[in-house]
Order: C-alpha cells, then sequence, then structure tokens
C-alpha cells in the first residue's frame, strides 16, 4: 500500500442533490442498527455491525481504501516496516492449497527444516482448505515467544510431518543483489518498505567493493514487486536521476506535490535497464516511470499493473486506522499511471511452453477501480502462460541469477543484460 505524507483538507459540501443531508443518512444508519439489534434471530454484538459498517462505507470507495480494525492495522504496518512476530515462510495460495515457496533464511521456519514446495494442511491442527489467504496468514502470525504448529505433507514422505516452531520478530529483506560479468549489477527489489533505500545503499557498497572499483551498469528488476511506501521509493529513484522530476500528485485536478531528484545520486552513471511486468505495481511504477520519463534508462517486459492512486494512512482511535485514496500519480511528463500502468520500451512477452494458466488482472479490471485519462471499456483478458522463469522470480533469490544471463530462460533479464552490455560494447 503506497502512503502520502499529506492529507488534502476540504471543506463540507453544501446538502443538495448531489450531497444530501447527512444527519439524515445517519439517522437512517441508527435505524438500521437499532432494528437488526431488535429483530435479528439472535442478539448481534453491536461492535461487530459498527465495524461492518465503517468497512462497507470506506470500501465502497475504490478497491485501495479500506478502514482497518486494530489487529489489522497492526499487520498492516509490521508489513510496511518489514517486521513482525512469525515464523519466516514465504508461501503461494492456489486452488485451496498452503505451498511453502521459501522461508526466511535463519528463520524458526528454516531453523525447523521447511523446504520449498512443502504444502501446509493445518495451523494448530485447524485445516488449511477452504479459508480465506488473510485469516491463514493472520494464524500463522502472533505475539512473539508463541508457538505455532505446522501440519505438513512433503513428496516422498508417507505421513505428514508437524513441525512446532516459535514466533520471533521477522525481518523481511527486500533488496537482493549480485555482481553479473562485465561487472553489471543486477539488483532486485520486492518491495518498498522502511529501509529498502538504506539497504539499496549498503548492497551497491558491497557490489562496488567486489567489482574492485566502479559499476558497469546496472539492471534494476522491479518484476512482481506490489510496491509498498512511496518515500522509500522517491529516494531510490532519486539515486538513478540527476535532477528533474520523479513524480507528481493531483487532488481533484490541481498540483498536490511535485518530488524532484536531487544532483548526487549514486547510480546516476552506467546504462541501466529496468524490468518490470503485470505485477509491479503503485510505488514500483512510479520509480519506472520516472526513469523512463527522465531517459535515464530503457523499461523492458510488460506494461505495469497500473495503480496509480495514493493512499493517505491515518491513525484512528483505539488502534485503527483509515487507508484513503487522496490523489493521483503522474509521471514527469505528465502521464497518468492509475488504470493504465507504464509501458515499457522494449516490449517483451513470456514465451515459453505453459506449465499452468493464470489470468492476468490489472487495476482497471478490478471493480470499482477509479477510472484512468481516457480510459476505454475494459476487453476480457485472456489466460496466459506462466514461465519457470517468471514463477523463479517470487522467490527473490538473487544468487540463482546465472552470472551471464544472456542465454538463460529468463528472457527478461537476457533482453536486458543485453542491452546494457551492448550500450557498453559501442562505448
Amino acid at each position: 500500500a503506497a502512503g502520502s505524507t499529506a492529507a488534502g483538507s476540504t471543506g463540507a459540501a453544501a446538502p443538495g442533490p448531489e450531497h444530501p443531508d447527512p444527519y439524515r443518512l445517519l439517522d437512517q444508519l441508527g435505524r438500521v442498527l437499532v432494528t437488526v439489534e431488535n429483530e435479528y434471530y439472535q442478539p448481534p454484538e453491536r461492535s461487530v455491525l459498527l465495524e461492518g459498517a465503517l468497512r462497507g462505507m470506506v470500501g465502497a470507495l475504490d478497491p485501495h481504501s479500506a478502514y482497518l480494525a486494530a489487529q489489522d492495522f497492526a499487520i498492516f504496518q509490521a508489513d510496511t516496516e518489514g517486521r513482525f512476530g512469525g515464523i519466516g515462510v514465504e508461501v503461494d495460495f492456489e486452488d485451496g492449497r498452503v505451498t511453502v515457496i521459501a522461508p526466511v533464511e535463519g528463520s524458526p521456519a528454516d531453523r525447523a527444516g521447511i523446504r520449498p514446495g512443502d504444502r501446509i494442511v493445518a495451523i494448530d491442527g485447524q485445516p488449511v482448505r477452504g479459508r480465506r489467504p488473510d485469516a491463514l496468514v493472520k494464524q500463522m502470525r502472533g505475539e512473539v515467544g508463541t508457538e505455532v504448529e505446522l501440519t505438513i505433507r512433503r513428496d516422498g514422505e508417507d505421513a505428514p510431518l508437524q513441525l512446532r516452531m516459535q514466533r520471533e520478530v521477522i525481518f523481511v529483506a527486500s533488496v537482493a543483489t549480485k555482481l553479473l560479468d562485465g561487472d553489471v549489477a543486477y539488483i532486485r527489489i520486492k518491495s518498498f518498505q522502511q529501509g529498502t533505500h538504506r539497504d539499496l545503499i549498503e548492497q551497491v557498497g558491497e557490489l562496488r567493493r567486489e567489482a574492485g572499483g566502479a559499476l558497469a551498469g546496472v539492471v534494476l528488476d522491479l518484476r512482481n514487486n506490489p510496491g509498498g511506501l512511496v518515500h522509500e521509493a522517491t529516494a531510490v529513484a532519486d539515486e538513478f536521476l540527476s535532477g528533474g522530476i520523479i513524480f507528481s500528485t493531483r487532488h481533484r485536478g490541481r498540483i498536490l506535490r511535485e518530488a524532484r531528484a536531487s544532483y548526487f545520486g549514486a547510480l546516476t552513471r552506467g546504462p541501466l535497464v529496468v524490468l518490470i511486468n503485470e505485477f509491479s505495481a503503485s510505488a514500483a511504477e512510479l520509480v519506472a516511470g520516472a526513469l523512463k520519463d527522465n531517459r535515464r534508462g530503457h523499461v523492458v517486459g510488460t506494461r505495469s499493473f497500473g495503480k496509480g492512486s495514493v493512499q493517505t494512512i491515518l491513525d484512528l482511535p483505539d488502534g485503527a486506522g483509515l487507508k484513503l485514496t487522496t490523489a493521483l500519480y503522474f509521471t514527469p511528463k505528465g502521464q497518468a499511471i492509475q488504470a493504465h500502468g507504464v509501458e515499457p520500451d522494449v516490449l517483451v512477452e513470456p514465451g515459453y511452453v505453459p506449465t499452468k494458466l493464470y489470468q492476468v488482472v490489472r487495476e482497471r479490471d478490478l471493480e470499482g477501480h477509479i477510472p484512468g485519462r481516457d480510459e476505454e471499456p475494459a476487453t476480457p483478458t485472456t489466460d496466459a502462460p506462466v514461465d519457470p522463469a517468471e514463477q523463479e522470480l517470487r522467490l527473490g533469490v538473487a544468487r540463482e541469477v546465472p552470472r551471464n544471463p544472456a542465454g538463460g530462460k529468463d528472457f527478461a533479464l537476457s533482453v536486458g543484460y543485453q542491452i546494457v552490455t551492448g550500450v557498453l560494447g559501442r562505448r
């Protein structure tokens, strides 16, 4: 979720045909509340009814605005900080199954011997099939020091495994790097969370020490990056730019903020390629759009997700929170990201034999999304092949990237690497 540091203040609209008297609507809400409390077949909890009304009110605005109860708000904050109480395992939810993608190195799950491909069939004895992913994540997380037991099915094992682990504070790294042949840096950013910019600078320093000097070029991989904290994304983009606009936000038609780059970026020299795909969203699209419009590098891949709205995070009493869309993002050239996304300079579609099919869903396909500028009605989205290289991206393990990706299975990375080395060869 993308946040903004400033929320616009607006005056209350006068009652009229477009703005009914709010007190009359609140009176109606009160009548419905009392009627439900008196007539429902068993007495409901008033707090549950009112929380449902709050969720419905904010959720009716767009897919990204939400009222967050105290427990949900705490999880949301832990996610954006990159730390939470849990066991440290990345999982995939599909067809009612929970499959381990990878344990976080050094985490309780890693120490307990959980492996990629393991299937979690129960949590604390409660089967996972048929339950919502967010409920399962909540159950695996919890207070530091408490225990959780997973029932695991593993290929080659006849009986399920019972693994009991103690929850710890889990730190999730968002930056992974590797030095490729020719002193080209591969930098993968999985999400923009607290500390992403700091980690980037530290790891770039390590790459330079490994290279014995300056880096020849950079492949910045933002594929499958859902976004995150805008101030972290802004700082990352700033490292690649020597001035210019990074992005602007507009609230009700007027420019609310214009983020500009400084002149002291650590990665302003050398060829650059930015990799994106249909799962690159929000803050990741800001970075890709800024680097493209400022002609800092080539964008390679497929059109991005198209989530170009700003969510302001507001604290509410009793530990609750409000995530509210307050503005829209625009690239340096004034292009709206919302419902359109960032178009690559070099289109690279997955071109492998499909191992399974998935539905390509972008922002414009979401029910209730904010329409983009000059948006045409969405056409039915066709199933597209998932290639093994795209599936491996979810691991975020940079060490698996070959030192020379030119002939590798990851076609987009291969093209990006060849563009960087081709530019170097022409110098």
